[in-house]
């Protein structure tokens, strides 16, 4: 049995930077061969509602392939952010 593979955000997940993030995301997610894909996010520092939105879609990913999605060690400001949008819980940080 394989280690979890753990995809790790940039630092800066801003509007300018959804694109960037998930033309890399997005493959890594396709290619893996995890029950769950695990996004770690400590290195995020720049965050905005673009950031959630990078996230959902890498969730919407992971169930079209019929793999759990978790985040991990998310920034409080992301958390915040999640909560406000009511979003925390479909990404599993509440």
């Amino acid at each position: 049995m394989g280690a979890e593979a753990v995809l790790t955000l940039p630092a800066a997940l801003t509007l300018r930077d959804a694109r960037s993030a998930m033309a890399a995301l997005g493959p890594a997610i396709a290619e893996s061969g995890d029950p769950t894909i695990t996004v770690d996010a400590s290195a995020l520092t720049h965050i905005d509602s673009a950031s959630l939105a990078v996230l959902l879609q890498c969730r919407r990913l992971a169930e079209e392939r019929q793999r759990g999605f978790e985040v991990r060690n998310a920034p409080s400001r992301l958390v915040d952010l999640a909560r406000l949008y009511g979003v925390a819980e479909l990404l599993g940080i509440a």
